[in-house]
């Protein structure tokens, strides 16, 4: 057993190392789905209830009215959404995200580059964890169920949650750059 416990130990900077590539996968993953039409069209709620992100649209207090479901094409509602800016401000995030866990991926070689990957990731999982607060769609609507509501979360809200787990990863990736920039002035 105390084999075990020593492997584990000294795995540590491995296991870091492991974290910084899931973050990217993860990142690099949903980043790059936002250049696709279904996935712009999945994080509307979100923006468009958020006081962090809502200005992004032109018209946010309208999207309910012009929602596509997953893998919907209603030709309409694919019209408002391009005059609102929702998919030029989804492919911008993409991008954004996709850069994100560049960085933190960089941390492995370059821990300046890690720090801030580590910083970006934490801060964007604040962000989206608030979604939790903002966006009606993260919990189960009212639909005659008396399962409903807060904590009861929907598919969105549970999307959502998982963000708590890229806030902490983001910290220890920082955290291990902050130790290696600090050891080599020191």
């Amino acid at each position: 057993m105390n084999n075990i416990l020593t492997i584990i130990a000294d795995s540590q900077k491995q296991f870091i190392n492991f974290l910084r590539i899931s973050i990217f996968i993860v990142m690099a993953w949903i980043g790059g789905l936002k250049a696709y039409q279904y996935e712009d069209d999945g994080i509307v709620p979100f923006v468009a209830n958020s006081p962090l992100m809502s200005f992004f649209y032109n018209h946010p207090d309208e999207y309910k009215a012009h929602k596509n479901k997953e893998g919907e094409m209603v030709p309409a509602n694919i019209e408002w959404n391009k005059g609102n800016g929702t998919y030029t401000f989804a492919h911008a995030l993409g991008t954004a995200i996709v850069v994100f866990g560049f960085m933190v991926l960089l941390g492995i070689w370059f821990p300046k580059v890690g720090l801030a990957g580590g910083i970006l990731t934490f801060a964007m999982s604040l962000v989206t964890l608030s979604f939790l607060i903002t966006t009606p769609e993260a919990y189960v609507p009212d639909l005659g169920s008396p399962e409903h509501g807060f904590p009861l979360l929907s598919g969105a809200g549970r999307l959502v949650i998982k963000d708590i787990i890229m806030l902490a990863g983001g910290l220890v990736v920082a955290s291990d750059s902050a130790q290696r920039i600090l050891q080599k002035k020191g």
